[in-house]
Parts: structure tokens; C-alpha cells; sequence
């Protein structure tokens, strides 16, 4: 059974508008972990950066920002300016002093739901965290495609969500979310004709939750460079 059909948008907006704009309420009463995540996100946008053909570091795109916890511990420290997307009004009006002495990096905040949102910039980094299970699958592909349009030349698309361990959906009543499999993941992100240039699995979390998977995605039809050993290893195999 696909689970995501029976997502109501309307029921998601309600539960959020109960929650209050702390760091526990955005991760559910879970922030304890909020540490351990940003160290993983660091690292893994570290290598990002790393990379021959990696992005720059002028423009980021916080999705499903809440009051703004990635924007300031994660996004701010690396890059120029950011963009943020979220449909809580409560939330938007709080990042500001959430992020504090930075807000001015905090470039347009956009007020609208994922599957309604349309970039109007080009972003090196796209960072979409805990907001994906609020998408049915067809909207998910098509935010996902929207997204891809929307990266610079070197830019990424970064997944980061928790995947059952059941190979199967899960659903989730109080918030009409779902959370996915890996295999969905790599069902939705063939539709929407992205790469996974890199896949990392979150550590230092508790046991008891789900587990968590990073994603770094780009165009189907982006020619990756290779690693200069490789290159060097090509050029002297076609030389004998």
C-alpha cells in the first residue's frame, strides 16, 4: 500500500501550528539529538566541499526550516547568504531571533508549503531535513525535479531523513507523515532523474528511533569529474 497518498496537507499545517517555536518542538521532542545531528550534517557538507567539481559556498536553501536550527548552526557558518522555505508562520516569524547575530545572511524567507513552492534563484546548496515524509510521492518527484532545475553548476541536493528499518512504509496519524524506505528513496529520486553522488548514514543518534540517511544528489545528466589518482590510473591503462 502506498502510504503517501493518504497524506492530508491540511491535517500537517494543523499539527505544526500547535507546536511552539523551540528546538524541541521542531524535532519532537528529540532535541537532545539536535547536537549529534548538526555534527553529522558538518561533516558530511565537508566532503561536499570536498569535492573536485564541489558546491560554492555563496547560496543555501533551508527547506521545512522550522525557526531556523540548520539555517544558524549549519548553513550560516558555510555559506554567503540563505534562503529559507517555511509554511508556519509562528516558525518564519521566530527565526530571526533564533539566529541571532547572523540574521542578516538570512537573505528571503518564503512563506508556502514544498509541494507549492517554485525557486526563483539558483542555490549551490539545497538542504531538505525531516520534510520529505509531509509529501505525497508525485509532489515529492516533482519539489525533488524543481529543486534539481534550481541548482548552480556544481550545486546539490541534500536529502537527510529517517528510513525504516522494515523495508516499508510507516505511517504516522498525528502528523499525516510518512516515513520512507530506502528503497522508496531510490524509486523517487530515478523519477526525478537524480544521482546520488554520495549516501552517509547519521551516527551518535540513540537507539529506538529510525535510522537516518543522508543524500547528496545532482542531475542525472551532470558528467562528474573524475578523482585526479583515477584519471592518472585511465590515462596509463589506455597507454598500454
Amino acid at each position: 500500500m502506498n502510504h503517501s497518498t493518504s497524506i492530508n496537507y491540511e491535517l500537517s499545517l494543523k499539527y505544526w501550528a500547535e507546536i511552539p517555536p523551540t528546538v524541541d518542538g521542531v524535532l519532537g521532542g528529540f532535541g537532545f539529538i539536535s547536537n549529534a545531528d548538526i555534527e553529522g550534517s558538518k561533516l558530511f557538507l565537508k566532503s561536499l566541499f570536498a569535492l573536485d567539481n564541489g558546491p560554492a559556498p555563496n547560496l543555501a536553501l533551508d527547506c521545512g526550516a522550522g525557526i531556523g536550527r540548520i539555517t544558524k548552526y549549519l548553513l550560516i557558518p558555510n555559506f554567503e547568504k540563505v534562503d529559507v522555505i517555511e509554511p508556519d508562520e509562528k516558525f518564519l516569524n521566530a527565526i530571526a531571533d533564533f539566529v541571532g547575530d547572523n540574521k542578516s545572511k538570512v537573505e528571503t524567507l518564503y512563506k508556502v508549503s514544498l509541494q507549492e513552492f517554485t525557486p526563483e534563484k539558483k542555490y549551490d546548496v539545497v538542504w531538505n531535513q525531516w520534510v520529505l515524509g509531509y509529501l505525497t510521492d508525485e509532489d515529492l518527484v516533482l519539489y525533488l525535479i524543481r529543486c534539481r532545475d534550481a541548482l548552480t553548476e556544481n550545486g546539490v541536493l541534500v536529502v537527510k531523513e529517517n528510513v525504516t528499518s522494515s523495508g516499508a512504509t510507516e505511517k504516522d496519524e498525528a502528523d499525516s507523515s510518512v516515513t520512507r524506505s530506502l528503497r522508496d528513496y531510490m524509486r523517487i529520486f530515478k523519477k526525478a532523474n537524480l544521482k546520488r553522488i554520495k549516501q552517509c548514514k547519521q551516527t551518535n543518534f540513540p537507539s529506538g528511533i529510525y535510522p537516518v540517511y543522508m543524500f547528496a544528489l545532482v542531475p542525472n545528466t551532470r558528467v562528474l569529474e573524475l578523482p585526479y589518482t583515477t584519471r592518472l590510473r585511465s590515462t596509463h591503462n589506455n597507454a598500454k
